[in-house]
């Protein structure tokens, strides 16, 4: 298999499910309407209600959202073979990810811009509405420190990575203000992408500088800066900063895997993975489990991902200036992600096995495995890093395509550079989603709490949101700095997907109430009855045979018993939901409109 036969059915699957199933969502479904006022319009207040230009919310959107998973997922899945994860990614964002997007900015705009606790309590009852807020608090508190993680251990003593990554904040300001000021997209955006790739190239030159020797920190301090700059973030209005930055990292996001792409074209490399592994059964060093269910936990964003979510009732429903925007916010940005995906799969399959497998497994399992490394050696002594044993994921990637690029005769002098590159560019791609993370967690924590204090409630009450913005940066930082979700990544997959299953019941719930034809819910169904099994398989998996055998070294009873709270808590919100169907289904039609939310 050659990965340009893969890149062009990607690529083609994709725009033509765009086009088509894209349409059908936003026309039949959803019936978006441009003529309803949307909550940025009705309750624009300058600060987190601001309409705001479809690319710039596109931009936005898609960098939060785009963060460690479609990179790390398909990477760690490439244990299977390409086929699985490339199957799962294709049918998995076009009926599950992209519906599920665009259900949840939809159910969320129509209670103006509500989190999805709240739009779940409104549409299915108290009860429900408690179990997703407590799941939500519980998940985006531990994916934020999650992907945080990756980004220490990319910055860590990486005085180039620090520098380009830091300067990006005060660049995004300086758009920002000057957008609002003139209100012209295309220079601003122009300069403040040129000024971007400039900091990106200066970086090496400023490494063993006064001001490098600065900018080299040791894990400890990033642990304690990263959550300061969320709270930062998170406080201010989101034209300052937020969008911006997220806008401009999408030119970097989109830009690196349309050159890869194009080198994939162009090199055309062979996909050295076979199909399928003798792993897929279990047994991998890199994942333990089967592929079923574990290709549907390891592949989360790109695929279909609850982590969305949180942006899609967040941040985003905020922000959108027509209703029609949702098909190109919603829908299209999930597609894209799935490229991302295809990419990261294509970087780790086109390594030779041996070669991949040295990097994503501990030293002392590959040995094990009775294989012999290829081309990694050479590259080790190139860079002048380790390559071996670095199971992150982000290594894998700057490998994988720094060997899409090696055919390219020039290209060998400039591999080392192309590799730190590509490390940045994942910093970069991940410190996007902790930006828009920690707002939509202040926005869950004043909608949760709010009930305890109404005042909490107003996101424009200064003392709550700064509250709110530093408990959120605060709980994650805590784990991020005392290094307690150590053997969580598999938590992270079940819950990720638990949140997605959560999503997709509740707007399974909307469009029963909104369309037209009752049997449009199915849009959301047929997916929601896959994940909610798969995911539900994996986390009993997980309890079983990872974290509450004492004979596992994963054993773990803070993550056992996270899965089994988060597991209960979907089973009495899928309850909950199918009593609200029937009772539904039995009833005269009540339609919902975003006047009368």
């Amino acid at each position: 298999m050659n990965a340009m036969t893969i890149v062009i059915g990607t690529i083609c699957i994709l725009i033509i499910a765009y086009r088509l199933y894209g349409t059908f969502m936003a026309t039949k479904v959803m019936k978006l309407d441009d003529s309803k006022i949307t909550p940025a319009h009705e309750l624009n207040d300058g600060k987190d209600y601001i309409p705001t230009n479809k690319w710039v919310t596109f931009g936005h959107h898609f960098a939060a959202i785009a963060a460690a998973g479609p990179l790390v997922g398909p990477i760690l899945a490439a244990q299977f073979g390409y086929l699985p994860g490339l199957l799962w990614l294709l049918i998995g964002a076009v009926i599950g990810g992209a519906v599920h997007d665009a259900v949840v900015l939809y159910a969320s705009m129509l209670r103006k811009g509500k989190s999805l606790s709240e739009v779940a309590k409104e549409e299915l009852g108290p009860i429900a509405g408690f179990c997703t807020g407590l799941a939500m608090l519980f998940i985006i508190t531990i994916t934020m420190a999650g992907l945080c993680i990756v980004v220490v251990n990319a910055l860590s003593n990486n005085p180039w990575g620090t520098f380009a990554v830091g300067m990006t904040i005060p660049i995004a300001m300086g758009v920002g203000i000057a957008y609002k000021k003139t209100g012209n997209l295309k220079l601003t955006s122009t300069i403040g992408f040129i000024l971007i790739m400039v900091c990106v190239f200066v970086g090496p030159f400023i490494k063993d500088s006064a001001l490098g020797h600065l900018l080299t920190l040791d894990p400890k301090t990033l642990s304690i800066i990263l959550p300061a700059y969320a709270f930062i973030a998170a406080a201010l209005p989101v034209w300052l900063l937020l969008a911006p930055r997220d806008y401009l990292s999408t030119f970097m996001k989109v830009g690196v895997f349309a050159v890869l792409i194009v080198g994939v074209l162009i090199v055309n490399p062979h996909i050295n993975m076979p199909t399928v592994t003798k792993f897929v059964h279990g047994g991998g060093p890199v994942i333990a489990g089967p592929v079923w269910p574990f290709i549907s936990i390891t592949i989360a964003c790109g695929a279909i991902s609850g982590f969305h979510a949180f942006i899609g009732s967040g941040t985003t429903p905020k922000m959108l200036d027509r209703w029609t925007d949702i098909k190109a916010v919603g829908f299209g940005s999930m597609l894209m992600e799935c490229v991302v995906g295809v990419m990261a799969l294509i970087a780790a399959t086109a390594l030779q096995p041996a070669d991949y497998f040295a990097i994503n497994s501990n030293p002392e399992v590959f040995k094990t495995l009775g294989m012999h490394m290829d081309q990694l050696p050479a590259l080790s002594k190139q860079i002048g890093l380790n390559l071996a044993g670095r199971t992150d994921g982000a290594v894998t990637l700057a490998v994988g395509m720094t060997y899409v690029f090696r055919h390219i005769g020039w290209f060998a002098k400039l591999a080392p550079y192309f590799f730190q590159f590509v490390i940045m560019f994942e910093a970069v791609f991940i410190l996007t989603a902790i930006d828009a993370g920690t707002r939509t967690a202040r926005y869950l924590i004043q909608d949760f709490f709010g009930d305890l204090y109404k005042p909490l409630k107003d996101v424009n009450w200064m003392p709550g949101s700064l509250f709110a913005a530093a408990l959120s940066s605060v709980m994650w930082g805590y784990l991020l700095f005392t290094g307690n979700i150590s053997s969580v990544w598999a938590l992270f997959g079940v819950s990720n997907q638990l949140m997605a299953s959560i999503g997709l019941i509740i707007g399974a719930t909307v469009i029963l109430r909104v369309a037209d034809k009752r049997r449009y819910m199915l849009t959301c169904l047929v997916p929601l009855s896959y994940l909610y099994v798969t995911v539900n398989m994996a986390g009993y998996w997980m309890v079983k045979n990872v974290y509450l055998n004492p004979l596992s070294k994963g054993y773990n009873l803070l993550n056992g018993s996270v899965s089994i709270i988060m597991l209960v808590l979907g089973v009495v919100i899928m309850v909950t939901a199918i009593r609200t169907w029937i009772k539904m289904w039995n009833s005269p039609r009540v339609q919902l409109d975003s006047k009368a939310a």
